[in-house]
């Protein structure tokens, strides 16, 4: 028996000497650094202990118009996501002819570059000398006026932020639910229908709740992923986001590392601490609320 376990702990060694070594260290080193005030990163000294950097995140105008655009990404984003990506599942569902084909292009905008998307956002939205963009072209058709979305106001660069954001998560969240609307048992609906119920009803009392799993994976996954967004603004709007008012938590961690006033990597460690909570919090909120609507 001991040999055994030995053994089983000499397979396990490798996984857990690369996750010491590049998951756990570095947390670890982010900590310390978070609570390590006047860090000088040249001569790696520092002329004090405690929550300064904290205090100075929280306080930069900078940190907190990241943690808005944050959280206004992550609030539309998610549930509209996850919103759209149900509907566009449940139809391909329903359809025989050509659903592989339906598929696949759908998911095409997952393996495509990030920033290859995003240029081709920027291109359609931006505002030139030599042209207003093809978006604006559409809105000038029925009417409206132009609205420079690339570089005029901030609900226009959010707004195409929210779009851009929505259709890179899109592909999966279609993939995982097509999946899942394929494992209901077809018994299910054979029994719904003998018994003459609404399509609405089997929806909402078959369909919703066999794959209420996969869409509270979505929503976890997709505000943890909202929380990190960072190279898609970038492909949008290029890389000095703070000039632009569109900078992310994560792209403030970025910028304090190794941006234009970067080289503090205590106010980088406590800004991404910061992150932490929050997206620690929220997942929390959403165990409990999934914990309670399963023993309702």
């Amino acid at each position: 028996m001991k040999n055994n376990n030995l053994k089983g702990w000499l397979y396990l060694l490798p996984a857990i000497l690369f996750l010491g070594i590049f998951m756990v260290y570095p947390l670890i080193d982010v900590v310390v650094y978070s609570f390590e005030e006047g860090y000088n990163f040249a001569s790696q000294t520092y002329r004090g202990v405690g929550a300064y950097n904290f205090s100075y995140v929280l306080h930069d105008p900078f940190f907190l118009q990241a943690v808005k655009n944050t959280f206004i990404l992550v609030i539309i984003t998610v549930p509209l996501s996850t919103g759209i990506a149900l509907l566009i599942s449940l139809a391909l569902s329903s359809i025989k002819p050509l659903k592989e084909l339906f598929q696949t292009v759908f998911f095409l905008p997952y393996v495509t570059n990030t920033l290859a998307v995003g240029l081709v956002f920027m291109v359609l939205f931006k505002k030139t000398a030599y042209s207003d963009g093809m978006i604006n072209l559409l809105i000038q058709a029925f009417g409206g006026s132009s609205v420079d979305f690339i570089d005029g106001p901030y609900w226009a660069k959010m707004l195409v932020t929210c779009l851009y954001t929505i259709w890179v998560v899109m592909p999966f969240k279609i993939l995982i639910l097509t999946s899942a609307l394929a494992s209901v048992n077809q018994q299910y609906y054979n029994a719904a229908k003998v018994d003459g119920t609404s399509k609405f009803r089997i929806f909402t009392r078959i369909t919703l709740p066999m794959i209420s799993p996969m869409i509270f994976y979505l929503i976890i996954t997709g505000f943890i992923g909202a929380f990190k967004a960072y190279s898609d603004e970038v492909a949008l709007f290029g890389t000095n986001l703070n000039a632009a008012g569109m900078n992310t938590i994560v792209g403030y961690v970025y910028d304090m590392l190794y941006g234009d006033s970067g080289g503090y990597p205590s106010y980088a460690s406590a800004a991404a601490l910061i992150l932490f909570a929050i997206v620690l919090t929220i997942t929390v909120i959403n165990l409990m609320i999934r914990g309670k609507s399963n023993a309702a």
